[in-house]
């Protein structure tokens, strides 16, 4: 699938887009863009559950003119990559390890050949527990990650307790294709900007709504039984204290300090166990930060460039 360009959201220049296959056979869409003058390196985008490549066409903007190359994918079942059930808005993989497949794909087959070094990871949300789990595996791809509200438990102002015993006892009993309990192909991403847990930023947000206004096909519903059980069994692994003292990966971290999607807390202790880096979390922000406003993002940006490419505090 093409990347989509409209006039509220356009294609930054010099971008080489397709198609790759895992090896189960799962057709992935990647882009990647050129390094820009006095190039420092590359940044590889991995964004979150429901999420797509031109949403984050500002945020290559901004990595380019810091001077990087900028690589990213859409996870397979979202975004222009192969749809995996026949209901194209059901969001569903079996587990969180497919994910690895299309990660180590994208990096053999686009980023290791094609990319200037050294390689940094950006990572959101379900895109940034996808990175702790292969930082953890001890795969050295990336000289630096950058997590940003990392998935590594659910805010209770939005999900219930019961919510991980329950998919994973339909899972058992066959249902994991079927959309999570009052769950349905609605796209949340289209909802009205009042109200919306992600960011406080009209602007940005109404760019999102264009976009998939522009290309419905980009959308994504609610998850699978089988999804969300796999979600559970990821997060309950960075549950293990061992987990995260076992990484020596540098890693920065950076949460939402109004975050109604993920739990701050958590991410907060995971910080503060991190053997090679660090946490901060930006006050005030929504679970997007990098879709937030620029008071925000600025903070972001802030902590990134003192961690990459290098600083003395993580040499």
């Amino acid at each position: 699938m093409t990347l989509l360009s409209i006039p509220a959201n356009p294609l930054p220049d010099q971008v080489v887009a397709g198609m790759l296959k895992t090896p189960d056979g799962v057709e992935i869409r990647f882009a990647r863009w050129a390094p820009p003058p006095g190039r420092k390196g590359t940044v590889c985008i991995f964004q979150g559950r429901a999420e797509f490549i031109e949403k984050y066409y500002e945020l290559v903007r901004d990595l380019r003119a810091r001077g990087f190359a900028v690589a990213t994918i859409d996870w397979r079942g979202q975004g222009g990559s192969q749809r995996l059930l026949s209901d194209p808005f059901k969001g569903h993989v079996r587990s969180f390890a497919d994910y690895e497949t299309d990660l180590e794909t994208f990096m053999r087959e686009i980023v290791l050949p094609d990319c200037p070094a050294p390689h940094f990871a950006l990572g959101h949300s379900m895109g940034a527990s996808v990175l702790l789990r292969i930082a953890h595996k001890g795969r050295r791809w990336f000289d630096r990650m950058v997590l940003s509200a990392p998935m590594l438990g659910l805010s209770y102002e939005r999900f219930p307790r019961a919510a991980g015993p329950v998919v994973k006892i339909l899972r058992a009993l066959g249902m994991g294709n079927s959309y999570v309990p009052g769950g349905s192909a609605h796209v949340m991403a289209l909802d009205p900007f009042v109200g919306n847990p992600v960011t406080s930023d009209p602007v940005r947000y109404a760019r999102t709504v264009a976009t998939l206004e522009g290309r419905p096909s980009l959308g994504l519903g609610s998850p699978t039984n089988a999804w969300t059980a796999a979600a559970f069994d990821t997060m309950a692994r960075f549950e293990d204290p061992s987990y995260v003292t076992d990484i020596r990966q540098p890693i920065l971290i950076v949460a939402a300090g109004r975050d109604q999607i993920v739990s701050t807390p958590k991410i907060e202790e995971f910080g503060l166990r991190l053997r090679a880096g660090s946490h901060l979390i930006v006050a005030g922000s929504q679970h997007e930060i990098l879709m937030e406003q620029d008071r925000y993002r600025e903070q972001f940006f802030a902590a990134f460039e003192a961690f990459i490419p290098g600083s003395p505090l993580f040499g």
